[in-house]
């Protein structure tokens, strides 16, 4: 089954592999750039005999980036070095997009068939949840997100641990591990598996309540030895996030409103979909890598169905409750109108939940890649049940009606292959400039383009060259006033959006005083300036009065040494 899995990932990236290191999906190229920047930074440590730090000023010198608040895919990133090291961090990406998906299915494959799910339900519960819309949308960029193989393992582990089925320590130790991995992969999904098996714990509790209290104890023994490892060692990450350095404590989005429509039309990144429906996927404000909550009319009858005709199992029962609850996360906290109702956003879970410390920065739609996974649960237990002999389903065993309305609920799920664009080429001169220079590793850089959201070429060539050591500014979440998360939050923002829109060719943009410029650009300290641009150019212009003539031309840049 991991071929068919691995086989599928293929085909939806086979446009990539042409060029694996000169290709990147498109629609969502800063964040692709982000994740690239991520893994060089991990790599480059690695090289040099450590781990990599957790807070630097590699990125936005001088107050850095703490890569605890930032989706740094630290544990991928580490293990990819010899990759990202030999064929460029692309590459890299690429190998994590393609097994993320491949590796997803396969996890909870094999999770289906521990808790009894046949080869057949299983294959089609596993291909629910590696190959959903909300698996393959997340690939556009946010790799953190489609690496999703350790949770169908955590949620294994934990219910191990729950049911008797693992010993206490032995099992307790192994979701440590897991979880601590999971940490270092990406941290908003833990935090959704956390929420998911709460949920599967306390319906299975519910449904059980005799047999829960008989495995309390063993129950918190292997839970409080799964703690215990993972304090031990992700402990001090955990505190440098929270107590440490560039720490925040407010929440990304001040409001949040999903929309029902997402759970029933299809982007124009699925085989079956109309023009009408693209279209209004692509009116989404935050972008498709966002719109996660389709599943279809088809599959979403079936599974209703299903959940009502085997709702006695406690394992369709667990499964089909916990999918609800995570996909009703996707509606956010406020109101929603249903058939022309105004309903009140306290009526959604997300509501109750969105203020609790720890899931202030979480995207409450980002739960529906783990409600994909449920739903494919529900699918893989209910088919088999619709096929056991004891079934009312046994009649129609003769034609195999039950895997026939199942494989028909999940074709309107297959999505095309990814969209392949070129990378923009580094600039002529970029690494003999640097050589040039001869920076100390740690010497900030100002580069124009600044880098900034929705401006990530600097990262880019950075990225793929491994110089300069250490950049001004950058795409990035840090804390801003008050702790409130921000993109880039810097006195020096203002003078490099100006910067940025002069270098855009904007010549009647609006930017600070000369004396405020200076001002913002002073608080940078940059050892070097570096502009892929002509001195005849506006932003030539500005940083000429700035800095004087520049101390030396090289391919398509001008450099100031400070």
């Amino acid at each position: 089954m991991l071929g068919c899995y691995l086989l599928g990932a293929m085909i939806l990236t086979w446009r990539l592999w042409a060029d694996p290191a000169g290709l990147t999906q498109t629609r969502d190229p800063h964040d692709v750039d982000l994740f690239a920047w991520f893994l060089r930074y991990a790599a480059t440590a690695v090289a040099h005999g450590r781990l990599p730090a957790l807070v630097t000023t590699a990125l936005n010198a001088p107050q850095g980036i703490s890569l605890m608040w930032n989706t740094s895919l630290l544990l991928p990133g580490v293990l990819l070095t010899p990759v990202t090291l030999l064929a460029g961090p692309q590459v890299s990406l690429t190998l994590v997009l393609t097994l993320g998906l491949a590796g997803s299915a396969a996890s909870l494959f094999l999770l289906l068939r521990r808790w009894g799910a046949s080869v057949t339900a299983a294959g089609l519960g596993g291909a629910v949840y590696g190959f959903s819309p909300a698996m393959v949308n997340s690939g556009f960029g946010h790799y953190h997100l489609v690496f999703a193989v350790l949770p169908p393992l955590i949620i294994d582990a934990l219910l191990r641990l729950v049911t008797g089925r693992g010993r206490a320590v032995r099992t307790g130790a192994w979701l440590g591990l897991l979880t601590t991995a999971q940490l270092f992969t990406g941290e908003e999904l833990l935090v959704s598996t956390a929420l998911a098996g709460l949920v599967l714990v306390v319906v299975l509790a519910a449904g059980r309540p005799r047999t829960a209290l008989h495995q309390l104890r063993p129950a918190a023994i292997g839970l409080g030895t799964g703690l215990a490892v993972m304090l031990l060692l992700c402990g001090h990450a955990l505190w440098v996030q929270f107590e440490g350095p560039l720490r925040e404590h407010s929440r990304l989005l001040n409001s949040w409103s999903g929309n029902l429509a997402f759970f029933v039309t299809p982007s124009g990144r699925l085989l079956l979909h109309t023009s009408a429906t693209a279209a209004f996927a692509d009116r989404f404000r935050l972008g498709l890598s966002e719109e996660l909550a389709y599943l279809g009319w088809p599959l979403l009858i079936v599974l209703l169905a299903a959940s009502v005709r085997f709702w006695r199992d406690p394992r369709v029962r667990a499964a089909a409750v916990t999918c609800l609850v995570l996909e009703l996360f996707n509606l956010g906290g406020g109101s929603e109108t249903i058939g022309g109702v105004r309903v009140s956003g306290y009526l959604f879970p997300w509501h109750w939940l969105q203020w609790i410390p720890g899931l202030a920065q979480v995207l409450p739609d980002r739960f529906c890649i783990l409600g994909a996974g449920a739903a494919g649960a529900v699918l893989a237990f209910s088919l088999d049940l619709a096929r056991a002999p004891s079934s009312q389903a046994r009649r129609w065993r003769a034609g195999q009606l039950p895997t026939l309305v199942a494989v028909l609920a999940i074709l309107p799920l297959i999505p095309v292959p990814y969209q392949a664009a070129p990378l923009p080429p580094v600039p002529a001169g970029w690494q003999a400039a640097f050589a040039r220079l001869r920076l100390a590793s740690n010497a900030p850089v100002l580069v124009v383009p600044v880098p900034l959201l929705g401006q990530t070429q600097a990262m880019r060539w950075q990225a793929d060259t491994g110089v300069p050591g250490s950049l001004n500014l950058g795409y990035l979440l840090g804390p801003g006033h008050g702790g409130q998360a921000a993109f880039t939050p810097s006195p020096a923002k203002p003078a490099a959006k100006y910067l940025n829109a002069l270098w855009e060719g904007r010549t009647r943009a609006r930017g600070p005083s000369s004396a405020r410029l200076r001002a913002d650009l002073a608080y940078l300290r940059p050892q070097a300036v570096v502009a892929d641009t002509s001195l005849s150019s506006p932003v030539g212009h500005v940083l000429a009065s700035l800095y004087g003539r520049p101390s030396f031309r090289v391919g398509s840049l001008l450099v100031w040494r400070r």
